[in-house]
């Protein structure tokens, strides 16, 4: 595609003023110390450790990055790093990925029928998702890279483009083990609904030969913990494979879990953006979400069951499908796309978390500059102590801890730096826990107080 052809094309506008705000909104909450060490940091310290050369060993878990979700795309984004190393990549890639699903979400629409009004709406309508906002804010998170990537492989299947669609397979599958469900699922669909049988068949088999390959295999050769997310399913077993055989054997476990209020209002948040665009007769692209929304559905982990997190990431593309096939068969409840417009705009208002920008993200700008200035000070790649919003803005180092519940224990001679906000400890700390640090370190006698202001310390190791 020629670049005077793309800058000309109805996206282009949409796409590069889409990339502009969110990449400021994440960096501008970044600077502000609202980014945190779970889990901009650990991504930031792991990718810039492969780009030195240097197993990806998180200090924040202890365990090698692969241990965690079987993210391998963390090995070619550390050759930003190579460049320049900067957290701001991440927050750039991400953006970006956003961003660009419009692309192949256009010629999607495109390729249903719908004219290009209608095909702009559809556009619109992804980007005013509360989600598509909201997890930008959220550090960053491997699964948005993803979220082109489904929209893409979709594209290549309907296209009949095998060579593209393996290598959107491929990459989707790099971004987090868990997606492999994902890809299972919509090799179904594909399979069943969409008649593709040749992407289906190959999009089913590979991903439940990954899922079988990461939770068997790769995430136990680096973690000793095991597949992270087990723990919040353990009334269905302590393994995965305990947790499948359950889930076959014994519905009525699931059923008690299916049924609660919270689970009724994560749906109503989930779909009523795009419930315009939902007709029941045109509901099968909705086959590949049932992993990620059983998932969901099944934990007491908040975090799964509201617009703010990365774990709906892979229900957004086939929402858009959805609604885009009620509209080319002119079924949806609304088609005008004013309307449709309208109702994106106030579900966007109400659920997108802009607000932060003007309460929660200010209240440590009251030690922002003692923050910067004692940041500064640290002029090796030595080891730190510090809060969980400070991390990600020295988390380039091999050795990183956070002063939070249980840090009392820590031998802190292991610390190059330690650096504390006393007025703002940060998550799972309080001030009463840095002043016990504070102590300790003074009693310690091995270390001298470098910078003291608005209640921000640096005690560097003599």
């Amino acid at each position: 595609m020629k670049l005077s052809y793309l800058k000309s094309h109805p996206i282009f506008t949409p796409l590069i003023i889409s990339i502009t705000i969110l990449f400021v909104c994440s960096s501008l909450r970044h600077i502000l110390f609202q980014s945190t060490a779970w889990d901009l940091a650990v991504f930031d310290q792991t990718v810039y450790l492969i780009s030195q050369g240097e197993n990806p060993i998180s200090s924040f878990f202890n365990a090698h990055i692969l241990g965690d979700h079987a993210a391998f795309i963390f090995y070619p984004l550390a050759l930003f790093y190579k460049v320049y190393p900067s957290v701001y990549w991440l927050l750039l890639v991400q953006a970006f990925a956003l961003s660009i699903s419009i692309v192949p979400l256009w010629f999607l629409a495109k390729q249903a029928g719908l004219k290009d009004n209608l095909t702009l709406t559809i556009v619109v309508i992804y980007l005013l998702y509360p989600l598509i906002f909201n997890v930008n804010l959220f550090d960053f998170h491997a699964e948005v890279i993803a979220l082109p990537t489904i929209f893409w492989a979709v594209l290549a299947a309907r296209s009949k483009h095998f060579s593209q669609f393996i290598c959107a397979i491929i990459l989707i599958l790099s971004c987090k083990a868990v997606l492999s469900l994902t890809v299972a699922a919509m090799g179904v669909w594909l399979l069943f609904f969409e008649k593709r049988k040749n992407y289906g068949f190959f999009a089913l088999v590979l991903g439940v030969f990954w899922f079988i390959i990461t939770t068997q295999y790769i995430i136990p050769q680096f973690s000793e913990d095991g597949v992270a997310a087990v723990g919040r399913y353990s009334f269905l077993g302590d393994s995965v494979t305990e947790i499948i055989t359950n889930l076959v054997l014994q519905p009525n476990i699931i059923l008690s879990r299916l049924f609660t209020l919270a689970n009724l209002e994560y749906l109503i948040l989930l779909f009523i953006p795009v419930i315009w665009g939902l007709s029941p007769r045109y509901l099968t692209a909705l086959v590949p979400t049932i992993p990620t929304l059983t998932l969901n559905l099944l934990t007491d982990y908040q975090p799964q069951k509201d617009l703010l997190h990365q774990y709906s990431v892979p229900i957004v593309p086939f929402l858009l499908l959805s609604a885009i096939a009620a509209l080319a068969a002119n079924k949806s409840l609304i088609r005008q796309p004013k309307y449709i417009i309208t109702w994106s705009l106030i579900c966007f208002l109400a659920l997108a978390k802009y607000g932060h920008f003007t309460s929660r993200y200010l209240e440590s700008l009251d030690t922002w500059k003692a923050t910067n200035e004692a940041i500064t000070q640290i002029s090796t790649k030595g080891s730190v102590l510090t809060s969980t919003y400070i991390a990600p803005h020295i988390s380039q180092r091999a050795m990183i801890k956070l002063a939070q519940n249980g840090a009392e224990s820590f031998d802190i001679n292991q610390f190059d730096y330690i650096l504390l906000n006393q007025r703002h400890p940060g998550r799972e700390s309080s001030p009463e826990l840095i002043e016990t640090i504070k102590e300790r370190v003074r009693q310690n006698g091995n270390f001298d107080l470098t910078y003291t202001k608005d209640d921000v310390y640096l005690f560097r190791q003599k």
